[in-house]
């Protein structure tokens, strides 16, 4: 309880808030309008905010399933796609898209892109925050839109929804499934690790930090602490004043990291279902590693890469098959809390 009531981290945190605005207002100027339809977004629309490269692959079924959802705009950037994913973003009309051929590592992994245009055009509105390989669910996703969520949360008095980022994979060599844009990439990326979790507490942000699932089971096995973060705060009730602090794993102010119950029970939460592993992971990952645009301490990760590059089966005998949204539920893996 110090930490919490601690006046002097209240200070340096409200200042690394500022920072970060800034941050995000300096890099604005890294961004070329494409196209530009924010002027058909409406008072009560929910947005998405994106940025990607080279996600040809994945994007007709994202954009599907989130309008589906109940996304009415969403906010691209691109940074520097040679595979057609500009020019298939600038044929949809609830696109707008923004350009960039600088480093995504750093802008703080596009926060600071994204940061910017939120602050100018998500304040007010409901916004999620993805990557193009997160497919967004939540308890009855199937028969209840994302306004009837949303109005939910602002009746509970909530500015933001958390989730677990559920790695999804085939059984057998990931090149072995081949996938087609627009299919269901859980088709064939159906089955996760169920309970392998560990979950704390940031003391200063408050946050839960959850490590685990079958990136921690098969590529850092000998250093788990080392897996990276699967719990995320992808859908806020966007202000201009707001700021991801690492990537959406949190958020400030700091109490829109509060999307657990402090008390033991349940809190209403969804799901990030990852397609990370289709069959265009094998070839990626050695652009990745030339790169070295996707980590912190990307010398780490370079035999995490060397793994995907090998084509794994990622599968074992313990691993869980998909059914729905309820098995996750009954898992503990996401809640209804008293979201009915």
């Amino acid at each position: 309880m110090a930490v919490l009531n601690d006046p002097i981290l209240a200070y340096r945190l409200r200042w690394k808030r500022r920072r970060l605005l800034f941050r995000a207002l300096r890099k604005r100027p890294q961004l070329r309008s494409v196209i530009n339809r924010t002027d058909q977004i409406a008072k009560g629309d929910i947005l998405a905010a994106v940025t990607v490269r080279n996600e040809m692959v994945r994007l007709p079924y994202f954009l599907e399933h989130h309008r589906r959802l109940g996304v009415a705009h969403f906010l691209f950037v691109d940074n520097n796609s040679n595979d057609g994913t500009p020019e298939f973003l600038a044929r949809q009309p609830d696109v707008s898209l923004w350009g960039t051929p600088h480093s995504y590592k750093l802008s703080r992994f596009g926060m600071d892109w994204l940061t910017a245009l939120l602050a100018r055009h998500g304040h007010g509105h409901w916004c999620l925050t993805l990557d193009a390989d997160e497919i967004f669910i939540y308890p009855h996703h199937d028969t209840r839109p994302l306004p009837a969520l949303t109005d939910w949360l602002e009746r509970e008095g909530r500015d933001s929804f958390g989730a677990l980022m559920l790695d999804m994979y085939p059984k057998g060599r990931l090149s072995e499934h081949a996938y087609h844009p627009g299919d269901d990439p859980f088709s064939a990326l159906c089955w996760f690790d169920g309970g392998n979790y560990m979950i704390q507490r940031k003391p200063d942000l408050q946050n839960l930090w959850i490590q685990g699932g079958v990136r921690a089971r098969c590529f850092f096995g000998d250093e788990p602490r080392r897996a990276p973060t699967m719990g995320k705060i992808p859908l806020v009730r966007w202000n201009r004043r707001f700021a991801y602090v690492s990537s959406t794993h949190s958020l400030l102010p700091r109490r829109l990291n509060h999307v657990y119950a402090e008390d033991g029970g349940e809190m209403a939460s969804g799901i990030l279902m990852h397609s990370k592993f289709l069959n265009v992971i094998v070839d990626k990952s050695a652009e990745e590693k030339r790169r070295r645009e996707h980590f912190a301490n990307s010398d780490l990760y370079d035999t995490y890469y060397d793994s995907l590059i090998e084509d794994p089966d990622l599968w074992c005998g313990a691993s869980t098959k998909y059914i729905s949204w309820r098995q996750l539920e009954a898992m503990g893996l996401m809640s209804k809390g008293n979201w009915i």
